[in-house]
């Protein structure tokens, strides 16, 4: 039975202990291995109470949310960058929260989309949504969203992405590539170290870090020429900041898996 209904309704009705009560239960649900209950509990409620909570509510929930990424159990771990995402949108990002995710999120492991009995965990699109929400934050360096990318990528793992996880990453990185602040150079610098792991390449199968990688820059290079908009709104298409130096970036970056193309 989902515990949803410990939290259930309008946290701006509740009050004192009882409120307490209810964020220290959403708090403990995130982590649960029943999806009911994590996802469709604590989570979604997570998303509707963020924006409404006192601005030390989203800080100690954000507080008690990173001390997740080094969790023993996968759900808890990938399920704290989505809730961090959505206490940034809200404008609740604190600078000390980096270096945990920064930390867990090339060095995960387990980047199963989703499991049978736990349910989706997405580490991988769930840390490509944090970086999404701080690269539309405009403190935030858009080189070192990039480069933290860019090492999940091409850290080792024999998981081939099946959830659309390059697509989500590909956003991510499409969102920091349309920071104003970048430059031309800035914008392309963070593809040199994808270059020198696609040249260390040898005959054989692709290895699935590799796969990934190609696939997240197609789909940004697809972004990068059509245009994106904020995921789930209306608003009009915008693109890259250089888009005619990240296209030519990127196209020379996959010339290198891909001789064949122009």
């Amino acid at each position: 039975m989902p515990a949803s209904h410990r939290y259930d309704g309008d946290v701006r009705a509740l009050g004192g202990a009882d409120r307490a009560a209810a964020l220290d239960a959403l708090v403990g649900d995130l982590c649960s291995p029943d999806p009911r209950v994590r996802d469709d509990g604590a989570y979604f409620t997570a998303a509707r109470w963020i924006p409404v909570l006192e601005q030390a509510e989203r800080r100690e929930l954000g507080d008690r949310v990173v001390a997740y990424f080094a969790h023993t159990a996968v759900q808890a771990r990938a399920f704290a960058p989505l809730v961090l995402a959505r206490i940034t949108e809200a404008g609740g990002w604190r600078e000390e929260w980096w270096r945990p995710f920064a930390q867990w999120y090339p060095a995960e492991r387990d980047l199963r989309g989703y499991d049978v009995d736990l349910g989706w965990l997405h580490a991988v699109a769930h840390g490509a949504d944090l970086l999404a929400a701080l690269a539309r934050q405009p403190a935030q360096d858009p080189v070192r969203l990039a480069n933290l990318a860019v090492d999940r990528l091409l850290a080792p793992t024999e998981h081939l992405f099946d959830a659309q996880e390059d697509d989500r990453l590909a956003y991510a990185l499409a969102k920091i590539l349309s920071h104003p602040d970048l430059d031309p150079e800035e914008s392309t610098a963070w593809l040199g170290p994808v270059e020198k792991a696609f040249r260390t390449g040898e005959p054989g199968p692709v290895p699935p870090w590799a796969s990934n990688t190609m696939r997240t820059l197609r789909m940004l290079y697809i972004l990068t020429d059509r245009g994106l908009r904020t995921r789930n709104t209306d608003e009009p298409l915008h693109t890259v900041t250089h888009r005619e130096s990240v296209l030519d970036a990127l196209a020379g970056t996959l010339a290198v898996v891909a001789p064949y193309s122009g």
